[in-house]
């Protein structure tokens, strides 16, 4: 079960910098994110 849920969290880590990676500067700066912040902003909301 845990090598299932870490995997899941990988996922969606890798899902966050994905859609943040598509996003313009404008949309970032709409949100609070800046280009530099995409992996730190993934990584919390995967729960790392």
């Amino acid at each position: 079960m845990n090598i299932a849920r870490k995997f899941n969290n990988w996922r969606k880590y890798r899902q966050t910098v994905t859609e943040l990676g598509r996003m313009t500067q404008r949309e970032l700066n709409d949100l609070g994110i800046a280009k530099s912040d995409i992996h730190r902003v993934a990584r919390e909301n995967a729960g790392f």
